[in-house]
């Protein structure tokens, strides 16, 4: 692995470690001020025409407080992740991972749980020294 692409990897960790403890600064501090996130309503849905876009460009706040609110409400019941894939530019200055993941979550009052399984792509470009997240494909099925 090269340095970039273990770059690569601990920032994919480092979200994976934020989901599983609910940190939210350290889910927050992966993310690029320029992050979108869309997001497909289905793990099926591969047709961006489908897709909502929840949130809009990345807020430290308001994402903070949304997140903030899954944790209060929704226990985590497991999150599997596994890197399949790292990609970095020939130039060094962006990347991508393609992760599996399966997470599941409870609500605390109602126990409806919600999932995300499937693949993603997360898109990654280097801010001075450091590399945050800039997009990612919703989880889908393939």
């Amino acid at each position: 692995m090269t340095a970039a692409e273990a770059q690569i990897a601990e920032i994919v960790n480092r979200e994976t470690k934020a989901w599983d403890t609910q940190d939210v600064d350290l889910l927050v501090s992966c993310f690029h001020p320029a992050m979108v996130w869309p997001w497909p309503p289905t793990p099926q849905s591969h047709d961006p025409m489908t897709w909502v876009m929840v949130w809009g460009r990345f807020s430290a706040e308001r994402w903070t407080r949304g997140w903030q609110e899954l944790f209060d409400t929704h226990a985590l019941v497991h999150n599997q992740r596994e890197i399949k894939k790292i990609v970095v530019s020939a130039e060094g200055d962006g990347a991508f991972a393609v992760v599996d993941i399966d997470t599941l979550w409870r609500h605390k009052q109602t126990g409806i749980e919600q999932r995300w399984k499937g693949r993603t792509c997360k898109i990654y470009s280097q801010l001075g020294t450091e590399w945050k997240m800039v997009a990612q494909t919703g989880v889908l099925e393939y």
